[in-house]
């Protein structure tokens, strides 16, 4: 199986008044095929690490492999269109743009790799309708409920058939109900190309996951039936 995303050695630490590290020299390989649930307490750098793998953060030390290629962060307008066209990032509180419609809040992140807006708007719609949607298309963001928000934000980061989708905390701002709904969703999204990496506290979600495993005291764990390897 490929390895999608490889760590080598990856530190993070931030200054203040000290220096405080969050991830320690971790090494880890996200397979293609695959569905890993991340965990671990407050602050402990879920948030971060999604972060890194989705080329928002810049790591102090170590190496990060990307579908193969050790990724040169002095290449920013490279690694913007990396992420742009194999990385889909769904966030807990959708970042949509309350002042557009559920349409164009997807629709335009297609653009972002090709200004095809026939293409982006067709495509555009073809998600809204596989995730139940349809009647809400032209209603703005600001419109929309939390559950019908979150699925948007899911069409979004799948408009460009990235290979890696990475999910922070993606239900942390719903109710039981909807989370569930919006979880059948991502889990249903796994095929053997691709790669899904969701951040969650709630461990009956993170059970769903094939791997699951767990940030440590900046360390990043496998956890194997309930056991920390």
């Amino acid at each position: 199986m490929n390895n999608l995303i490889e760590l080598k050695n990856i530190t993070k630490n931030y200054k203040s008044k000290k220096k405080i590290g969050v991830l320690n020299k971790i090494n880890f390989s996200f397979k293609a095929g695959k569905i890993y649930s991340l965990m671990g307490p407050s602050g402990s750098g879920k948030s971060t690490l999604l972060n890194l793998l989705s080329l928002i953060d810049i790591p102090n030390a170590g190496v990060l492999k990307i579908l193969n290629q050790t990724i040169d962060y002095s290449l920013k307008s490279y690694n913007d269109k990396l992420r742009a066209k194999k990385i889909g990032i769904v966030y807990q509180d959708n970042n949509l743009l309350s002042d557009f419609t559920a349409l164009e809040n997807i629709y335009l992140s297609r653009l972002s790799i090709d200004e095809n807006k026939n293409k982006a708007l067709i495509d555009a719609k073809k998600l809204i309708k596989k995730l139940g949607l349809k009647n809400r298309e032209n209603h703005l963001a600001s419109e929309l409920s939390g559950g019908e928000m979150q699925r948007v934000a899911i069409a979004r980061a799948l408009i460009n058939s990235p290979e890696i989708i990475l999910a922070d905390e993606p239900t942390g701002s719903l109710d039981l109900k909807n989370a569930k709904e919006v979880f059948k969703i991502l889990l249903k999204l796994k095929n053997k190309n691709r790669l899904i990496v969701f951040a969650t506290h709630n461990r009956f979600f993170a059970n769903m996951a094939d791997c699951k495993i767990e940030l440590i005291s900046g360390k990043i764990k496998r956890t194997i039936n309930g056991r920390i390897k």
